[in-house]
C-alpha cells in the first residue's frame, strides 16, 4: 500500500495511492481516506481522485524528530575522507526542514556548496523506546525517499551538522509511504539519484554499514520515538553540488521518485 498527502482542495488529505503497475481496476488513482493513518484507525470514503488532478504533499511531517545518519555506506565516507564509523554516527534535523515531491530546495546566502544526499527514510509507526534490532519490524510503519540536503562548506566549518543540515526545505520527503515493503525488502532495495537526469548515485541499501534494523535499535537505546518520526538511513557514494536551476530526483524501487527543484533564497 502507497499512503500519500494530498491537496486537492482545502487542508491534506491521507490517500491510498492506486497505480497502473498495481493492476488494480482503478490505475493511477487516489483513494481518499478518513483520518491520519499513523494516528489510528481510517476508512474509505469512497471518492477516488486522478493521480494527475492532485498535488502530492510530503507524506509525514515528523511529531518530534527526524534522526538522520551519517557515513552509513563506506564509498560515500571514503569520498569525503572519513572511515565508516563502528557505531552509527546520528545527528537531528528539524521537522521544519521538511518539503514534499515538486516543491522548492531553497539555497541559502550562507552556503556556496549545497549537495544532494540521496536516501531511503524510515516512517516509525508507533511509540517505542529500546527496541530489539529483531523487533524494528513491529515499529515500522513503511518507507519513504528522502533528500538529506547539506551545506557542504557549512558542516566542515561548523564540525557539528545541526545548521548544515536543518534550514528549512533541506529535508523533501516523498512521493509516498509505502507500507508494503518488508523489512528484508527494504534491505535490498536499490537507489538511484539524478541531477537534471543524469544519474549521480547508484546503489543498493544492501551496502549500508549498519542495517535498517541496527539503526532501530541504535537510535531508540537514546531516545523515544514517536509515529510519524523519520530516520533517514545514509547516502552512498556519488554526492555533489547543487544549484538554483538544477532538478534532482531520487529513485528507490519499489517506492518511487521524489523530485524538487532547487531555488535561491529571495533577499
Amino acid at each position: 500500500m502507497r499512503i500519500a498527502r494530498f491537496v486537492a482542495q482545502g487542508d491534506p488529505t491521507y490517500g491510498v495511492v492506486e497505480l497502473a503497475e498495481d493492476q488494480g481496476p482503478n490505475p493511477e488513482t487516489v483513494a481518499v481516506v478518513s483520518g491520519d493513518p499513523l494516528a489510528g484507525p481510517v476508512h474509505y470514503t469512497g471518492e477516488r481522485l486522478p493521480l494527475a488532478d492532485v498535488r502530492l504533499v510530503a507524506p509525514v511531517i515528523p511529531r518530534s524528530k527526524i534522526v538522520g545518519v551519517g557515513r552509513n555506506y563506506v564509498e560515500h565516507a571514503r569520498e569525503l575522507g572519513n572511515e565508516a564509523p563502528d557505531s552509527p554516527l546520528v545527528f537531528l534535523k528539524p521537522n521544519t526542514s521538511v518539503i514534499g515531491p515538486g516543491e522548492p530546495i531553497v539555497r541559502p546566502p550562507e552556503t556556496t556548496n549545497l549537495h544532494y544526499e540521496g536516501e531511503l527514510a524510515v516512517v516509525i509507526g508507533r511509540i517505542c523506546r529500546r527496541v530489539p534490532a529483531e523487533r524494528a519490524a513491529d515499529v515500522i510503519f513503511g518507507y519513504t525517499i528522502a533528500n538529506d540536503v547539506t551545506c557542504r562548506d557549512l558542516q566542515n566549518a561548523d564540525g557539528q551538522w545541526t545548521r548544515a543540515k536543518g534550514y528549512d526545505s533541506f529535508c523533501p520527503l516523498g512521493p509516498w509511504i509505502a507500507t508494503h515493503i518488508d523489512l528484508e525488502e527494504a534491505g535490498q532495495l536499490h537507489l538511484l539519484t539524478s541531477l537534471n537526469d543524469e544519474p549521480v548515485q547508484a546503489a543498493s541499501t544492501a551496502l549500508m554499514v549498519h542495517p535498517i534494523a541496527e539503526l532501530v535499535a541504535y537510535v531508540t537505546s537514546f531516545t523515544t520515538l514517536l509515529p510519524g518520526d523519520v530516520i533517514l538511513t545514509g547516502t552512498p557514494a556519488g554526492v555533489g553540488p547543487m544549484a538554483p536551476g538544477d532538478r534532482v530526483s531520487v529513485t528507490i524501487s519499489g517506492i518511487g521518485t521524489l523530485t524538487n527543484p532547487v531555488i535561491a533564497e529571495e533577499a
